[in-house]
């Protein structure tokens, strides 16, 4: 099992940048992909990127070219840097790791953008 703690959340405003950091703990050798999803709620979990072990990134269509997903092995954590935030990325952002046995989620961090 793996355990992951985000931080870096909080309020800023429409165009301004956050860094989200995850920090994981627990199987790390076994972890094959890490990512990032948000949640608003009342609605459902949405992907947002991730990185495989190989380092090879994707990203959803909704944040591509203004959030970029980074790692530091050696720190065993995951970062999302998130810049040019709009209102709609207001969420609770949690971090996810998946292993061949099993997926897990962090707490999350929440983030919130004002107009």
């Amino acid at each position: 099992q793996v355990q992951l703690v985000e931080s870096g959340g909080g309020m800023v405003q429409a165009g301004g940048s956050l860094r989200l950091s995850c920090v994981a703990s627990g199987s790390i050798f076994s972890i094959n992909l890490m990512a990032w999803y948000r949640q608003v709620p009342g609605q459902q979990r949405e992907y947002v990127a991730s990185i495989t072990s190989g380092g090879r990134t994707d990203y959803s269509n909704a944040v591509k070219g203004r959030f970029t997903i980074s790692r530091d092995i050696d720190k065993n954590t995951v970062y999302l840097q998130m810049s040019g935030l709009n209102v709609e990325d207001t969420a609770v952002y949690y971090c996810y790791a998946e292993t061949a046995r099993a997926v897990d989620f962090g707490r999350g961090t929440r983030v919130t953008v004002s107009s």
